[in-house]
């Protein structure tokens, strides 16, 4: 797992119940506004189905570092805040790293004892489709060109 997002994991862990939910409070509003090229694109293609708030996602690889953008309701802060955890802690992150986080990420930080069930499958669902989009990315990018030349 990468560095920034471990550090975040962590601080939510160690925190208690009260401080948890003001610490996704505080990631909420730290999610930066999607950029200007990927806002035209909020549409099916990039919600994750499986989240009651509209939440979409967005990756890009640099070569084998990922560049993820994400954007969520302010109206559902502790879904933002997730996302932001994402956003901030797997940016600039290598392909194998993002592949790497393990699906219990939710419950190693300590969210299971402050959200219902239904919260919880809708951000599984956050982390899969984000993985899910990285290894396709992946996977296209690998991908031999028509002519034999891999793709870029």
């Amino acid at each position: 797992m990468p560095t920034a997002l471990d550090k975040i994991v962590e601080e939510l862990r160690e925190a208690d119940r009260q401080e948890r939910v003001e610490l996704l409070i505080d990631l909420a509003k730290s999610l930066p506004p999607l950029p200007e090229r990927l806002a035209q694109f909020k549409d099916e293609a990039h919600r994750v189905p499986e989240c009651q708030a509209p939440v979409f996602l967005f990756i890009e690889l640099e070569g084998d570092q990922v560049d993820f953008h994400a954007d969520a309701p302010i109206e559902a802060p502790t879904v933002r805040g997730f996302v932001a955890m994402l956003v901030e802690g797997l940016d600039g992150a290598t392909v194998a790293e993002v592949l790497a986080v393990p699906n219990d990420l939710i419950e190693r930080a300590g969210m299971r004892e402050i959200l219902g069930m239904q919260r919880m499958s809708g951000l599984h669902g956050v982390l899969r489709r984000l993985k899910a989009m990285v290894a396709r990315a992946a996977a296209a990018q690998a991908a031999p060109s028509p002519n034999g030349v891999p793709s870029h």
